[in-house]
């Protein structure tokens, strides 16, 4: 498994070696003993996966103290551009955001630890995504940021016009107004 550091350096990029021949592939997509190496303790507790069509964005998303969650997305078909932004006040990356395509070819992961807002925006027909959760999805914490707040200035890569949202999404407060979390050594899960 290959890591990859992102420009926010608790955003990781997971790449796994890919074993395929004339029958088809093999690939590891997660092993706990490498994954806490490089992103430290995690004790994932739910696996979510959702099927959206080009243009479809969903997000961004974050739970709220005390039920925060980190994320381990990929996409088991298809194509996106993936995006966490740091909600970590006091953190040297507060507000920026990081952008990473991950398709099935290429089979990569993306880390997202607990205090960033996360999204996705699918650029093929269509894509299935799946993601392991470190945290409980509790609909009263449940809080997010809107997809095209200029202070974000987060280029999609999908016009305006082919963006597909819902209701919940397209109504989520700026990233002045969504709240922040206290940048601590908690939220930094490295060794």
């Amino acid at each position: 498994m290959n890591i990859i550091e992102t420009a926010i350096p608790d955003v990781l990029i997971f790449e796994p070696k890919v074993f395929g021949d004339d029958r088809g592939y093999f690939l590891e997509t997660y092993r706990h003993d490498i994954f806490e190496r490089h992103a430290g303790p995690v004790d994932f507790v739910q696996d979510n996966e959702s099927k959206s069509s080009y243009g479809v964005l969903r997000g961004l998303h974050f739970q709220k103290p005390p039920h925060t969650q980190s994320k381990l997305v990929r996409v088991v078909s298809g194509r996106v551009l993936d995006v966490a932004v740091d909600l970590r006040k006091g953190s040297p990356f507060y507000g920026m955001h990081v952008a990473v395509e991950l398709d099935s070819d290429r089979k990569n992961m993306l880390w997202i630890p607990r205090g960033f807002a996360h999204g996705f925006a699918v650029l093929s027909d269509e894509a299935v995504f799946a993601y392991k959760c470190d945290n409980y999805y509790s609909p009263a914490h449940d809080a997010g940021v809107v997809w095209n707040d200029p202070d974000l200035g987060i280029d999609w890569r999908i016009p305006e016009g082919d963006i597909a949202l819902s209701a919940k999404d397209a109504a989520l407060p700026s990233f002045a107004e969504a709240g922040a979390f206290d940048f601590e050594s908690k939220w930094h899960v490295k060794p």
